[in-house]
């Protein structure tokens, strides 16, 4: 298969879980995924511009729109552009483009982004839409196009339509030593995981088996992520339930799923070996659920992405399969 129709059939699979993701979060999802496509694609053409390469060719793809729809899809609805302008800048531009272009990089240039922005503009990003059903205010599509566009907030309207993840409000929680019984009575939360995490993580999870079914992705990888972390999560909850959430909850709440078979699976800057792709889904699933639950991020994935990225050099090296002869 080309470049071109991987990406199409990825972009199929993501589609339910961006709907959903719309439906739960507000129209800013998709103002966020059309702003960072645009910047994607002006941000390819330049670096191709420069690097003297054909520009039209490498714009069809679809990498560049896939790139921006992972970045935006990881980012609050209420982010201002220039953020998003920063993030897809430095995800293509630098992540990408800057080791030599596609299939040269060895980093995954959304989490790259991504991780650039949260440890610049931290409070910008911290705005997210209040989904324990607390408040009934409603926020229109002006109101969230003015808080994208000015990247101003709207005073105590937008505090009342914001509030805490379920993966933020159960570190906060826990940190004040309540228990996972008493802060999982909130609203806020759900049967499987955070209220609205849960159908979007389901979405993604019909999406990656899709890509599964197609062989656009092995299903070494998403499937040893979300097993490592079902394990050890499971274990934890075990030892002490008071301090430790569920299984399911950690696999149905934040971007688990997207980041198992949508972010993981880059074939770029993932391994390549077969036991290497065992061990950097192991190392990935352990270092989600160990930034989780005492690092000082609510979600590691992208740290956990980036971090395993890294050492994919050395995983190859000492996995890859012998050759004839070779003792």
């Amino acid at each position: 298969m080309t470049v071109n129709a991987i990406m199409r059939q990825v972009l199929y699979a993501l589609t339910p879980g961006l709907l959903l993701s719309t439906v739960y979060f507000g129209v800013g999802i998709l103002i966020h995924c059309i702003i960072a496509i645009i910047f994607a694609l002006l941000s390819e053409a330049f670096v191709l511009k420069c690097r003297q390469q054909t520009i039209v060719p490498a714009l069809k793809d679809g990498t560049a729109i896939i790139t921006a729809l992972l970045f935006a899809l990881t980012i609050s609805p209420f982010t201002p552009w220039w953020v998003s302008l920063t993030g897809i800048a430095f995800a293509i531009i630098v992540a990408k483009h800057l080791f030599g272009g596609l299939g040269n990089n060895p980093f995954n240039p959304a989490m790259t982004g991504y991780v650039f922005v949260l440890l610049c503009f931290p409070v910008q990003m911290a705005h997210w839409p209040d989904l324990s059903g607390v408040n009934d205010l409603a926020i229109s599509l002006s109101q969230t196009f003015n808080i994208i566009v000015s990247g101003l907030p709207l005073g105590q309207e937008l505090d009342a339509l914001t509030g805490a993840t379920p993966l933020s409000n159960m570190k906060v929680e826990l940190g004040l030593m309540t228990m996972v019984s008493e802060i999982e009575m909130n609203p806020l939360y759900s049967s499987l995981g955070g209220k609205g995490w849960q159908w979007i993580a389901l979405a993604y999870l019909a999406g990656g088996i899709w890509l599964i079914i197609n062989k656009i992705i092995r299903w070494q990888i998403p499937v040893y992520i979300l097993a490592t972390i079902f394990i050890i999560s499971f274990i934890c909850h075990f030892i002490d339930s008071d301090v430790y959430p569920s299984a399911l909850y950690h696999l149905f709440t934040g971007g688990t799923m997207l980041c198992a078979f949508f972010i993981a699976t880059d074939p770029a800057s993932s391994s390549t070996t077969p036991k290497g792709k065992i061990i950097y889904a192991v190392g990935v699933g352990l270092l989600v659920y160990i930034i989780r639950t005492w690092g000082s991020y609510p979600d590691g994935i992208a740290f956990a992405i980036l971090i395993m990225n890294a050492l994919v050099p050395l995983i190859d090296y000492y996995t890859r399969p012998k050759s004839l002869g070779e003792k």
